[in-house]
């Protein structure tokens, strides 16, 4: 969760909450590979950013794969002042989040196994049946911290 900030044109800027939702925050969240309920968040929530607002008037359907898809402003082109710097909160803990009961796991719950203490170790998924491990491949910080937010 926290301001949304965008990469443009060797800049990182803002974007402004006019017409910002939960369409908009659900594509922000994908875009950040996090699950979770996506919450948009107005006003500068989480604090006010500085250097310039990229973006303005995003207006996403909420299926893109990225805010670079959606319907928004020229970059660079807003009427707006940090005071409307738009937030995103990918809470992992509700919606869809699933909770893994090492009794009766359920679809998609994770566990760690073979590490030296309860919060490390190689990540295993329960999948029809068995539980079976994940390929590296494009693994990175932001899968781990998903993964430590589901357990």
């Amino acid at each position: 969760e926290g301001r949304v900030e965008v990469y443009h044109d060797g800049k990182w800027g803002t974007i402004c909450d006019d017409q910002w939702d939960d369409r908009d925050a659900e594509v922000v969240c994908r875009q950040l590979g996090l699950s979770g309920t996506p919450k948009a968040l107005s006003w500068a929530h989480y604090g006010q950013g500085s250097g310039p607002i990229l973006l303005d008037e995003v207006q996403c359907s909420g299926n893109e794969l990225s805010l670079d898809q959606c319907k928004k402003s020229d970059w660079g082109q807003q009427n707006c002042d940090h005071i409307e710097d738009a937030g995103v909160s990918c809470d992992p803990f509700t919606g869809t989040a699933v909770q893994l009961c090492q009794s009766d796991a359920v679809e998609g719950a994770v566990r760690l196994a073979g590490g030296r203490s309860p919060g490390e170790g190689r990540v295993e998924v329960y999948y029809n049946g068995d539980w079976g491990t994940v390929c590296d491949d494009g693994w990175t910080d932001l899968g781990a911290q998903v993964v430590c937010r589901q357990l």
